[in-house]
């Protein structure tokens, strides 16, 4: 399918929405062996319903593959250490979920190095030229530094949409600066640590008056001059977690030079395989009206 140079890019965030799936999955729903298959259908009904509203030209999901292996664990082993890793039947459904998306003609990221968040950054640094906009189909607010001009992020559960420009209302801290704000307030799920003490609002207020983290960390003797709670133990904080600091923003900056397959081209759509797609219908055991759908969805 030739893209035309209007259509927008979607970067799909899959493993968030095939996660929701699992936790809210129809728990009778079973594959051809008789494993667990609800995430693979409730991620086929996400899949269905933005294909038919979106009849997307351009558009890629990317998996999370680096639980354990990404490039992130080995600059800090604790990195996600607080996160179990999959069950092996939702490792199963995750891979039925890829199958199903590239038997639909559509571009499936993952990688064992990097995470889904780096791939959808590099996928968009490579085509940002060739497209008018990206759209970051994700709830994360780690994907928010991404956005640029007329990019947008779409929270699709709750039909929410933001850009640039509005991310300081949601968050406190412009696009640019939410690597910096989350070396300074760390992040719990990731198991990142940012500087102890240092919460949203205090990092915000550091931010909006330095700018970046580095200009702070460069400016640290102003700091107890600041009208800010605390500022003067804010400020020995700082001194103290520097290091920590810095290597929290680095976990937190998302990769924009992941390798892509060598097939990528523009992300755009190619034509189903008809073959992989009844194959993998038969496998999941989905119903004649889900068939239904996938098939047209396939011809769309």
């Amino acid at each position: 399918m030739h893209a035309p140079t209007h259509a927008p890019l979607y970067l799909v965030d899959a493993s968030l929405y095939v996660f929701r799936a699992w936790h809210a999955a129809d728990l009778d729903a079973v594959d051809a062996e008789g494993q667990p298959a609800g995430a693979v259908h409730g991620f086929a009904r996400f899949l269905l319903e933005f294909l038919e509203r979106q009849r997307p030209v351009r558009m890629l999901l990317a998996f999370d593959e680096a639980l354990r292996t990404g490039f992130r664990n080995a600059l800090f082993p604790a990195y996600k250490a607080n996160r179990p890793p999959p069950p092996d039947d939702l490792r199963r459904q995750f891979a039925h979920c890829q199958a199903l998306c590239r038997a639909l003609g559509l571009t499936v990221l993952a990688d064992t190095r990097y995470e889904g968040d780096d791939l959808i950054g590099s996928a968009l640094a490579r085509l940002r030229t060739d497209i008018p906009h990206g759209v970051i189909v994700s709830a994360d607010k780690d994907l928010s530094q991404l956005l640029v001009g007329d990019d947008e992020q779409w929270d699709y559960a709750r039909n929410l949409r933001w850009r640039a420009h509005e991310v300081k209302a949601r968050y406190g801290v412009h696009a640019h600066q939410i690597a910096d704000y989350l070396g300074l307030t760390g992040d719990a799920i990731d198991n990142i640590p940012g500087v102890p003490g240092i919460g949203a609002k205090t990092a915000a207020v550091l931010l909006a008056h330095f700018g970046s983290l580095d200009a702070l960390l460069d400016r640290i003797d102003e700091v107890p001059y600041l009208r800010l709670r605390g500022a003067a133990t804010c400020a020995e904080r700082l001194r103290t977690h520097r290091a920590q600091a810095l290597l929290s923003r680095q976990l937190a900056t998302l990769a924009l030079d992941a390798p892509l397959p060598e097939d990528f081209g523009g992300a755009e759509r190619r034509p189903a395989d008809a073959a992989a797609l009844d194959a993998l219908m038969e496998q999941v055991r989905f119903g004649p009206m889900s068939r239904r759908r996938l098939r047209e969805a396939a011809a769309l």
